[in-house]
């Protein structure tokens, strides 16, 4: 989008088109590294306006899942559908580039250019993408840093600020193009809790605010059970999917004793007492 003011509940058929009321459609999708199979036969829906957590073990393929939907990675088979069109079995360079210019992304390591300033930073997809004068670049590039809370952090560098800052910096470059699909990937990692929480709240206040569909890869329970509408749960063994719901109802109902254990973590971490645990 250009800028201006600035679960499916059953597996879906193999092939089958997103649900009407779904933003985003994985259809049978099998991310490889030449004969490694990482995850295979990928399939679940993304509501509009909701948010999934992609989550599971560590090495199970979140983060790689997340470049697939990007567009960083091709599948080996299968594909993503956004709003019903084909992004790679069908997709040629032109729909893949128009599809990807609804995307805004926050990576792990929050990808700020160090010898940039905060607003540098901010301002240049506006500057790639966009046929803004300079000073509508400066004016949206100051309202979105006020939205993540950096109002006056402006001329910063990055090594200047806290990580938790850095963080919401990279998240204003995420949303300077008003994306309508936002993906996170582990927003919250490396940040103590009450800085976690605070980027949770952040999350869950831009999802309203923009009315975007959001994609959060995540291994944090606090995050994951605050923010997610919606989950799926990769599993490192099997190589595929092996739960998709609410997590408040996964970690009571789900088939796979994996998944619960996964998600009462919390319950027996040192120092947890009961009101600690998901309800």
């Amino acid at each position: 989008m250009t800028p201006d003011a600035a679960r499916r509940p059953e597996a879906a058929d193999a092939g089958q088109a997103a649900r009407p009321s779904a933003c985003i459609g994985v259809r049978d999708l099998t991310m490889a590294f030449g004969g490694f199979v990482v995850q295979r036969d990928l399939t679940f829906d993304v509501a509009r306006e909701e948010i999934l957590v992609i989550m599971g073990g560590s090495g199970c393929g979140k983060s790689t899942l997340l470049r697939h939907m990007i567009g960083l990675l091709p599948p080996a088979e299968g594909d993503i559908l956004y709003d019903g069109v084909s992004f790679w079995a069908e997709g040629d360079p032109a729909t893949r580039r128009r599809i990807s210019q609804r995307f805004g992304v926050l990576f792990q390591s929050g990808a700020l250019f160090s010898s940039m300033t905060l607003a540098e930073n901010v301002a240049l997809p506006l500057q790639q993408y966009s046929v803004l004068k300079p000073a509508e670049i400066s004016e949206i590039v100051r309202f979105k840093l006020a939205l993540v809370g950096l109002a006056g952090f402006e001329e910063y560098l990055p090594a200047e600020i806290s990580g938790g800052m850095r963080k919401r910096a990279g998240l204003a470059r995420a949303i300077a193009m008003d994306p309508d699909l936002l993906f996170l990937d582990e927003p919250s990692a490396g940040l103590d809790p009450p800085t976690a929480r605070r980027l949770d709240e952040l999350i869950l206040e831009l999802r309203d605010s923009m009315r975007a569909t959001v994609v959060v890869v995540t291994h944090e329970l606090d995050s994951i059970f605050t923010i997610a509408d919606d989950s799926v749960f990769l599993d490192a063994e099997s190589r595929t999917m092996i739960a998709q719901g609410a997590p408040r109802d996964l970690v009571h109902n789900a088939e796979s004793a994996k998944v619960r254990n996964f998600l009462r973590r919390g319950e027996t971490r040192p120092g947890a007492d009961a009101t600690d645990a998901p309800s």
